[in-house]
């Protein structure tokens, strides 16, 4: 089983990326679940959301405390949030930022292999706003092939009708953007 957090801004897709995610597994026929853990926050609140992808039908129910990826919607939970609690010592932390991967690396005192992409710099490029959910799923899946990227098209084209040549551009654009850099140690 495959396990992701998603870390975001409220009204920024971290919902809705852990949806389209599940959507792709599905599609290819695997089993998946994406659910959100909110309470009464607002729009730009720190919001978490959560994905597990299996071969197998899943019976759990929790969130998860304990992923094999981390994906960061916003740079600025990074400071906010620990975004690295329990995550696996084999475990990826894929993040947007404008920074270098060895930068945010010596910034957070991380050894975890790591993708980074300006996210923000794509979705306001691509979309004319600086909603990153498309194209943080671009950068994780160049970060680990959780599904073909080619399967993320239909969920893509079904959720975003009038604009989703747009954030097909930006889910591309940041797949090829994406530098992962290895564990450290």
């Amino acid at each position: 089983m495959i396990e992701i957090r998603l870390h975001g801004r409220g009204g920024q897709g971290a919902v809705t990326s852990a949806e389209l995610l599940a959507l792709a597994a599905i599609q290819e026929g695997k089993y998946a679940q994406a659910f959100p853990s909110f309470g009464p926050e607002r729009r730009g609140a720190p919001v978490v959301s959560f994905c597990r992808i299996d071969d197998e039908p899943i019976r759990l129910r929790t969130n998860i405390t304990n992923p094999d990826l981390v994906m960061v919607l916003d740079p600025s939970v990074l400071r906010l949030v620990n975004v690295l609690s329990g995550l696996k010592e084999d475990g990826i932390l894929v993040t947007n930022t404008k920074y270098s991967g060895e930068q945010i690396r010596k910034e957070l005192g991380i050894f975890h292999s790591l993708g980074t992409v300006n996210a923000t710099k794509i979705a306001q490029e691509e979309l004319g706003v600086p909603i990153t959910n498309t194209t943080m799923l671009g950068s994780l899946l160049k970060a680990r092939q959780i599904v073909d990227p080619d399967s993320l098209i239909e969920p893509l084209k079904k959720r975003f009708r009038r604009v989703v040549e747009r954030n097909i551009r930006a889910f591309k654009r940041a797949y090829e953007e994406t530098i992962v850099i290895p564990k450290q140690g």
